[in-house]
């Protein structure tokens, strides 16, 4: 297939447990890829097919695959809902031309669709909404569309309404066509009938299809002024192309419901991705970018006439050697063809070309503009690199990723599996950017770096179970840093007289707090020459490196800025080098007088409690010196919004689930640093000192 107008690069993503994996398991099987419906509680779900996904009953990576609905090809990428993994919703993102955004009947719009809709605005792709599990008790369609509105600030376009609710819910109204698509009980997504309205709900129909109408004509104003004026209706052909328009400028989002598991609704779905979403000509094109990552104007038109243009967004290893899934924006590829590589500047071979379809894989001789495959044969391609023309270089904005909050010592049990320790986690690094490991150099420990404690503990998993590495775990460590709080003026004069020349470098500075989130600023307002301009950047240098390393107990400095003032040299003694060592050792003067502080990682948690444990939750968020920011009642319970150190966060799970029997859930994630008090910092600093 080349016509790219029938393709579709959609991602489904939602909160843990909205029931995104089993709405994916039944698209495959209404488009005929699969026979055998998998569900995620069995563990045989097609796109969970890690061993740790079937075991927990959760997506950790993204899988991707491909299916065929109205003569449309469907690139589908299935996407983890839980907030450790939120890389992998934000990296396929990067690369989709439209969603479906999957919310719970009764949970409604929960904190990670609140992360993932924001990553999904950042990416500007268009969207549909599917409100699940409407047969579940507590589901109300109606409430959840009023919280995409309040919480998300979103314009939901309902084009269904569900018939009964809870138990009772048997079908949805098509408000277009004023149908009533009706299953019955055998399970079956063939076994429904279309009916004429249910007597009791034609003034509602009717009501939220004017709101539909009128939403939709707001895009063509020929249509809206004779609609207006004489009162018809235009074709349904213009309807849906205005819908279509408003879709792919995201000033409003198709809502439809249903329940995936009991099979019901999943068509309408399908009908929307197919009539309302992008194909990759609609999308804005991927802005081209140098080298320092400003963009340069020029853009990655989808074309497969056109220069080669691939991001590769996701590596991913398994027994035949390392997969690249890449998205092909521009050109296309054959086997064998070599591609540039711009990040690393070298040509790598492509080896084979395979469509994915979870864990098999079907191969291919060429892949073109618009389509999602994965490339076996790349040596030294990452996350986030580009590949393109080598005749005619040019690289795709690359993806930024957040920086881990949490960490554990792991050693290894024997030699053995400490050879075998350092391949594996190098291939885990490759696989996922917000994985990172450290040495340790005094204490030779190996650190593992994460998004929480999931993350790590997923990963200590895979090397045990993927990679035969068996380790013992330390306790997690927590990713302090450290910042000062009082402006200093001070001098220092760096001399060195050995035989020959000698070194001398003299630099009068401040170093003061900077805003917050600013990292390390440098500044020179040194006149008339006393320090020459060519050795600003070594001074600057000198700083920034030492700020890896704080006065209070060694962990990074966050948010300085340093200005300097004047300074002297001498024409013979002074180099660079002299003005760097300068730095440093002004550095190591001035920082611990300029009133260091240790700053501790606050995340933001949202806890949802049964009526019941409110104040058992608050209460025990107060202990941990939580802050709590508010309280939202929804039908089946409460959500404490608070934020609190992640140093007093671990292990609440187990303590969540005491206090409220079980039905406790939480998530949590990095929102800022925060002085911590002296009580906790002089523990913390005591500690590190004694390492």
């Amino acid at each position: 297939m080349t016509d790219l107008t029938k393709y579709r690069n959609i991602g489904i993503f939602a909160h843990v447990d909205a029931g995104k994996t089993t709405t994916t398991e039944r698209i495959l099987k209404l488009t005929g890829k699969i026979h055998k419906l998998g569900e995620v509680h069995d563990g045989d779900a097609t796109t969970d097919f890690m061993e740790q996904e079937q075991e927990r009953g959760i997506t950790i990576q993204s899988a991707a695959t491909t299916a065929f609905w109205d003569d449309h090809r469907l690139n589908i990428i299935d996407t983890p809902g839980h907030v450790d993994f939120t890389i992998e919703v934000y990296r396929s993102l990067k690369v989709l031309d439209g969603g479906v955004g999957v919310f719970c009947g009764s949970g409604g719009v929960e904190p990670q669709s609140e992360t993932n809709w924001r990553y999904a605005n950042d990416s500007k792709v268009a969207r549909i909404i599917f409100v699940n599990k409407m047969d579940r008790l507590g589901a109300d369609f109606y409430r959840v569309t009023d919280q995409v509105q309040k919480v998300l600030g979103a314009h939901p376009l309902i084009m269904t309404l569900p018939i009964g609710e809870e138990d009772g819910f048997v079908g949805v109204v098509d408000l277009l066509t004023r149908k009533a698509w009706i299953w019955d009980e055998s399970g079956d997504p063939q076994g429904y009938t279309e009916e004429d309205v249910p007597a009791d709900m034609v003034d509602k129909v009717e009501q939220y299809r004017e709101m539909l109408i009128e939403s939709a004509l707001e895009h063509d104003d020929e249509a809206m002024m004779v609609y207006l004026d004489e009162g018809t209706e235009p074709e349904m052909d213009t309807i849906k192309a205005c819908i279509k328009k408003g879709t792919i400028n995201l000033d409003f989002f198709p809502t439809y419901c249903g329940s995936a598991f009991k099979n019901k609704g999943i068509q309408l779905v399908l009908n929307a991705v197919v009539d309302y979403l992008p194909n990759p000509t609609e999308v804005n094109p991927q802005p081209e970018v140098d080298l320092e990552g400003n963009e340069t104007g020029e853009f990655a038109i989808v074309d497969p006439e056109g220069p080669l243009r691939a991001l590769a967004f996701k590596i991913m290893d398994d027994r035949f050697g390392a997969l690249t899934f890449t998205r092909i924006y521009s050109g296309s590829i054959k086997k064998g063809d070599s591609a540039l590589n711009t990040f690393t500047g070298k040509t790598e071979r492509i080896g084979r070309i395979v469509e994915m379809h979870a864990d098999e894989r079907i191969e291919r001789d060429s892949a073109q503009a618009g389509d999602i495959v994965a490339l076996i044969g790349m040596k030294n391609t990452r996350t986030g690199h580009t590949l393109c023309d080598p005749k005619n270089p040019a690289t795709l904005e690359p993806m930024v990723f957040p920086d881990p909050v949490i960490s554990i010592a792991i050693h290894p049990k024997d030699k053995a599996a400490s050879e075998k320790m350092g391949v594996a986690l190098g291939k885990m690094i490759q696989e996922d950017p917000s994985f990172r490991v450290e040495t340790d150099e005094e204490s030779g420990e190996t650190i593992i770096k994460g998004m929480g404690e999931l993350h790590l503990d997923i990963k200590v998993d895979i090397l045990k179970r993927t990679h035969g590495v068996e380790v013992d775990v330390g306790a997690p460590q927590v990713a302090y840093r450290e910042s000062i709080t009082k402006l200093l003026e001070d001098s220092y004069t760096h001399k060195k007289q050995t035989g020959g020349a000698g070194q001398f470098a003299k630099i009068d500075y401040v170093v003061e707090p900077a805003e917050t989130g600013t990292g390390f600023e440098f500044e020179s307002k040194v006149t008339g020459g006393n320090v020459p301009r060519e050795f600003w950047p070594a001074v600057e240098k000198g700083f920034k490196t030492s700020m890896e390393e704080g006065p209070l107990a060694g962990y990074p400095l966050l948010d300085v800025k340093v200005t300097l003032l004047d300074g002297a040299f001498h024409a013979v003694d002074s180099s660079a080098i002299a003005y760097e060592l300068a730095a440093r050792a002004a550095y190591r003067q001035s920082m611990p007088k300029a009133g260091p502080q240790l700053m501790e990682p606050i995340m933001k948690i949202d806890v949802f409690t049964p009526d019941e444990h409110v104040g058992d939750v608050i209460g025990d968020l107060n202990r941990r010196r939580g802050m709590i920011q508010g309280q939202d009642s929804a039908s089946t319970g409460v959500r404490v919004k608070a934020t609190a150190p992640l140093a007093e966060m671990f292990g609440y799970i187990g303590d969540l689930r005491t206090m409220t029997s079980g039905r406790g859930q939480f998530s949590m994630e990095f929102s800022h640093y925060a002085g911590c008090p002296n009580s906790v910092a002089e523990d913390v600093i005591k500690k590190a000192n004694a390492a």
